[in-house]
């Protein structure tokens, strides 16, 4: 199985208008069109009965501590852990494509609804929920895609890793409000095949 995107290429820069964020002109990021963007795959094995979808970044820093602040860094060799940008299950097994702002367009303050999503999918909460949680601006559960927004001061460039799998079952065994983490839990004996797209985002200007 093999996945990719008109909107950019296995390994490279992601687009602004894919991210969460983009660099202000004042300041230090500002919000952006938060597009999902346009993905599509072939080679899907016999048997399959549905698609799910999860984004993540690997890269996350494992502590907040130097987050965000003024006249710090994120070191490049801080341990990284799992960031969800969207669990998505229950694609029609015929679907082949997901055009771009389908998903998502533009920054719902307090997060999507869910867990119904486009496409007749279901969505689980992404990682923006807990995130946001003592923000009472943001705050709210964020069902659906919400694209990047690495640390403006993390001295690494963050991966987001898009990856498809093909279910034998036409509903994947998770309910109400899931996770990222659970999604891949409760799918890993269903796997038919999953194909991976990865590309590239940094807010920091000394990396761009």
């Amino acid at each position: 199985m093999k996945i990719w995107s008109r909107g950019f290429e296995d390994g490279a820069s992601i687009p602004g208008e894919f991210a969460f964020a983009v660099p202000a002109t004042s300041g230090h990021v500002a919000l952006s069109s938060n597009r999902n963007p346009h993905l599509a795959w072939d080679g899907v094995p016999a048997g399959t009965r549905s698609f799910a979808l999860i984004i993540h970044d690997p890269d996350v820093p494992s502590r907040g501590d130097d987050v965000n602040q003024e006249g710090r860094v994120v070191p490049a060799d801080l341990p990284r852990v799992d960031f969800f940008h969207l669990s998505l299950v229950d694609l029609a097994p015929e679907t082949r494509e997901i055009a771009a702002g389908a998903l998502s367009d533009g920054v719902t303050v307090h997060g999507k609804p869910g867990p119904a999503g486009p496409l007749a999918s279901r969505t689980g909460v992404n990682d923006y929920t807990g995130w946001f949680a003592g923000d009472a601006q943001m705050a709210g559960d964020y069902y659906g895609y919400d694209g990047p927004c690495p640390p403006w001061n993390d001295s690494l460039v963050h991966r987001y890793v898009f990856t498809l799998y093909a279910l034998d079952c036409a509903s994947a065994p998770v309910s109400g409000r899931f996770t990222g983490q659970q999604l891949r839990d409760a799918i890993a004996s269903h796997v038919l095949a999953h194909a991976s797209l990865m590309g590239r985002y940094t807010l920091n200007p000394a990396l761009r």
